[in-house]
C-alpha cells in the first residue's frame, strides 16, 4: 500500500502528483465508495469548517454565520440578559458597536439576575482611572482629548457593577471626536446614581444631552455648566422638573440660559442651597428676583457676577436672604448706591458671615455704611476695585460691623493711612487685615491721639502699596502688639527703621514672616527678628532682599530651631552662609529655596547634603555656580527631596 501511495511516475494514481503533499499523511487514505465523489479522512476533523456544495468540477464554501449579522434589536435583547460585571465589560471591548449598544441599555431594562462576587469586579479598560470621591462614590474627570463619546460609554458600562458613577467632570473636548449628546445619553442610561455633573467649555453638547441626564439621573445634586453655548432654558427646566434633590447650581458664560430657566429652578428645586450665575447675558432682575424670593428653599451661598441686574435684585437679596451666609457680588455695572443702601436696610441678611464686593461702581460711603449696619454677624469682608469708597465710608463700615474678623482691601485707591489706621483702632475683634495694590497711601509722619492697642489683630498683609513706608509701619507696630503672621511684600519704601519697631513691639511671637521684594532691608532686620522671635518663627521669606547676606543666615542657624520653610532666593548669600546652615545641629528645615543665588557654588555640596537629611523640597534654580555634576550628586543622595533646578 505504501508503494501505491508513494508512486509518482507517469502512471500516477492521481494525475498531477501525489494525493498527499507529505508522506506523513499516508495513513489518511480512505476506501472509495461507489456513490462517493470526495475523499474524507477517517477519525479526523474536516479541514472545512462549513458545509460545501459540489457543482460539476467546482465546489464553493458557504459564507460563515456570525453574531455580527444580527440586527441591533436582537443584540439588545441578548445584552440586556447578560449578568452585570465582567461579562458586560468583556462584551463592551469587542467593538464600538457593542459598546454603544450596551451603553444604551437603561437600568430598568436589564433582566435581573444574581451577581456573583467574581462578577462584581471592575474589568474594563477605564478601571485604572476611576477614583473614589470625597463622598465615597466613584468619580471620573475627562480633560481635552480624553473626552469622547466612546470613553463615556465605556465608563457607563464599566461602573454599573460598582454602584454606578457618582461624579463626572468634562473639561474641554476632543476636536475630532468630541463629546456629544450621545455620550451624555450613555451616562444617563448607565449611571442613574450620578450626583455631580460638571461641563466646561463644550460647544457640542446641547439641550438633548442634558435632558437625557435629567430623565435618567434623578439623584443629581450638583450641576456646573461653564461655556456651554448650546444649552438653553429648555434643558434647565428639565433639570428642575426631574432632579428635586439639586442642591448646588453653577452657570457661567451660557448665553442661552436666562430668566425662564432660573424661575423653574426656584419653583421646583426645594433643596437648593447654593447658586452661582456668572456672565450670562440673558439673566436679569426677573430671574434673580424669582429665584431668591422663592419660599420653597433657603439659599445659603449666592454668587452673582457679570450680570445686567439692577438695584431691584439687591433689594430682593436684602429682604429675602434670611439664610444666606456667603454672598459674592462682582462686576455689576447697573447696580448703584441705592441698591447697596436698600440691601443693607432690608434687614434680611442677619446670618451673613462672608461678603465679597468687586468692581461695583455703586459702592459708596453711604451704601457701605448701610451694609455694615444691616449685617450684624458679618465676619469676613473682601472689597476689590471700588473706586468711590473713601476713608470715611470705610471707618463708618468698621464701626457698624461689630463682628468683623477679617478685612481685605484690594485696588481701593481712595483709602489712605488715615482709614487704614482708623480701622485698626476702632475694630475690637479684627483678627486679619490685608491691603493689596492700594495706591492712595502717602507715608506722612502722623501723630495719633492716645489710643489703646488692638490686641485682637494677629495677621497683617501689606502687598504692593508703593506709598506705604516706615512712618506708617512704625505706628502699626505700636497699635498691634499681638501680630503673629506678617506679610510685607514689594514695599520698596520700607527700611530697617520702619520694620525694627514692629519686630520689637510684637509680644505674641512672630510665626510667619514674608518680606519678599523689600529690597532696602538689611541683615539688621534678620538679627533682630531671630533674636526676638527665633523660638516661634516657622516660616521666613526673604526672596529678593538683595542686601541680606551671610550674617543673616548665621543668625538664623543659631536662633531658629522651629524654622521649617526658608526662602533666601536672590539674596547676597555665599557658600559661607550655606555652611552655617549646614553646621546648625538644631535646624530642621523642610523647604529651602536658593533660586538666583549666584554666589553659591559647588563648595556648598557637603552642607546641602547635610541639610538634605530633613529637607523635603530644594530650589536651586538659576544657581549658575553649582555645576550639573553637583546637581546630579544631590539628586542621587537626597532621593526623598523634591528638586527644582
Amino acid at each position: 500500500m505504501s508503494k501505491v501511495i508513494g508512486f509518482t511516475g507517469s502512471d500516477d494514481f492521481c494525475p498531477g502528483g501525489s494525493l498527499y503533499t507529505s508522506p506523513k499523511e499516508s495513513n489518511l487514505l480512505l476506501s472509495l465508495g461507489n456513490l462517493v465523489d470526495v475523499y474524507f479522512p477517517p477519525r479526523k476533523r474536516s479541514r472545512f469548517t462549513a458545509p460545501f456544495v459540489f457543482d460539476g468540477e467546482w465546489f464553493e464554501q458557504k459564507q460563515k454565520t456570525s453574531i455580527e449579522a444580527l440586527p441591533d434589536e436582537c443584540l439588545f435583547e441578548i445584552f440586556r440578559r447578560l449578568p452585570a460585571g465582567q461579562e458586560r465589560s468583556a462584551c463592551a471591548c469587542v467593538s464600538k458597536r457593542w459598546l454603544m449598544l450596551l451603553s444604551s441599555i437603561c437600568k430598568d431594562e436589564i433582566c435581573s439576575s444574581k451577581i456573583t462576587r467574581h462578577e462584581e469586579e471592575l474589568c474594563e479598560k477605564e478601571a485604572d482611572d476611576l477614583e473614589f470621591g470625597g463622598d465615597g462614590y466613584l468619580s471620573r474627570s475627562l480633560v481635552g482629548n480624553k473626552a469622547t463619546d466612546v470613553r463615556l460609554a465605556a465608563i457607563a458600562v464599566g461602573t454599573a457593577s460598582r454602584g454606578g458613577l457618582g461624579k463626572l467632570s468634562i473639561h474641554g473636548s476632543n476636536l475630532d471626536h468630541g463629546v456629544s449628546n450621545l455620550g451624555l445619553k450613555s451616562v444617563a442610561h448607565g449611571c442613574p446614581s450620578l450626583k455631580g455633573l460638571s461641563l466646561w467649555d463644550i460647544a457640542t453638547i446641547g439641550d438633548e444631552g442634558l435632558i437625557d441626564i435629567a430623565n435618567g439621573c434623578r439623584q443629581l445634586e450638583k450641576l456646573d455648566l461653564c461655556k456651554c453655548p448650546a444649552i438653553s432654558d429648555k434643558a434647565l427646566i428639565a433639570i428642575a422638573k426631574n432632579c428635586p434633590k439639586l442642591t448646588e447650581l453653577s452657570i457661567e458664560s451660557c448665553p442661552r440660559i436666562g430668566n425662564e430657566g432660573l424661575q423653574a429652578i426656584g419653583q421646583l428645586c426645594p433643596n437648593l442651597r447654593s447658586i452661582s450665575v456668572k456672565n450670562c447675558a440673558c439673566v436679569g432682575d426677573q430671574g434673580i428676583a424669582s429665584l431668591l424670593s422663592s419660599r420653597s428653599f433657603d439659599l445659603v451661598k449666592v454668587k452673582l457676577q457679570g450680570l445686567a441686574i439692577s438695584d431691584l435684585s439687591l433689594a430682593v437679596i436684602g429682604h429675602y436672604g434670611k439664610a444666606v451666609t456667603d454672598l459674592v457680588l462682582s462686576c455689576l455695572p447697573n447696580v448703584g448706591e441705592r441698591g447697596f443702601w436698600v440691601m443693607g436696610n432690608g434687614h434680611g441678611l442677619q446670618k451673613l458671615k462672608s461678603l465679597t464686593i468687586a468692581s461695583c461702581p455703586g459702592v459708596t460711603d453711604v451704601g457701605l455704611e448701610s451694609v455694615g449696619k444691616g449685617c450684624p454677624n458679618l465676619k469676613h469682608f473682601h472689597l476689590r476695585k471700588c473706586a468711590f469708597l473713601s476713608d470715611n465710608g470705610l471707618l463708618s463700615f468698621a464701626k457698624a460691623a461689630l463682628s468683623l474678623e477679617s478685612l481685605q482691601l484690594e485696588e481701593c485707591h481712595r483709602i489712605t493711612q488715615l482709614g487704614f489706621l482708623g480701622v485698626i483702632n476702632c475694630s475690637t475683634g479684627l483678627k486679619a487685615l490685608a491691603l493689596v495694590s492700594c495706591f492712595g497711601f502717602k507715608d506722612l509722619n502722623l501723630r495719633l491721639p492716645q489710643v489703646s492697642p488692638c490686641k485682637s489683630l494677629q495677621s497683617l498683609t501689606i502687598c504692593n502699596c508703593p506709598g506705604f513706608g516706615d512712618s506708617t509701619l512704625a505706628l502699626v507696630g505700636k497699635l498691634c502688639p499681638q501680630l503673629q503672621h506678617v506679610e510685607l511684600s514689594r514695599l520698596e519704601g520700607v527700611t530697617d527703621a520702619g520694620l525694627l519697631p514692629l519686630i520689637q513691639c510684637s509680644e505674641a511671637g512672630l510665626v510667619k514672616v514674608n518680606l519678599s521684594g523689600c529690597i532696602n532691608l538689611t541683615d539688621k532686620v534678620v538679627l533682630s527678628l531671630t533674636n526676638k522671635h527665633g523660638w516661634t518663627l516657622e516660616m521666613l521669606n526673604l526672596d529678593g532682599c538683595k542686601r541680606i547676606g551671610d550674617a543673616g543666615l548665621i543668625a538664623i542657624a543659631r536662633n531658629c530651631p522651629l524654622l521649617s520653610d526658608l526662602d533666601i532666593s536672590k539674596c547676597a548669600i555665599t557658600d559661607a552662609g550655606i555652611a552655617a546652615l549646614g553646621s546648625a545641629d538644631q535646624l530642621n528645615l523642610r523647604v529651602l529655596s536658593l533660586a538666583g543665588c549666584s554666589l553659591v557654588s559647588d563648595k556648598s555640596l557637603s552642607s546641602l547634603t547635610k541639610l538634605g537629611q530633613t529637607l523635603l523640597g530644594l530650589n536651586i534654580q538659576q544657581c549658575n555656580a553649582i555645576s550639573s555634576r553637583s546637581v546630579d550628586v544631590l539628586v542621587e543622595l537626597l532621593w526623598r527631596c523634591d528638586f527644582l533646578f
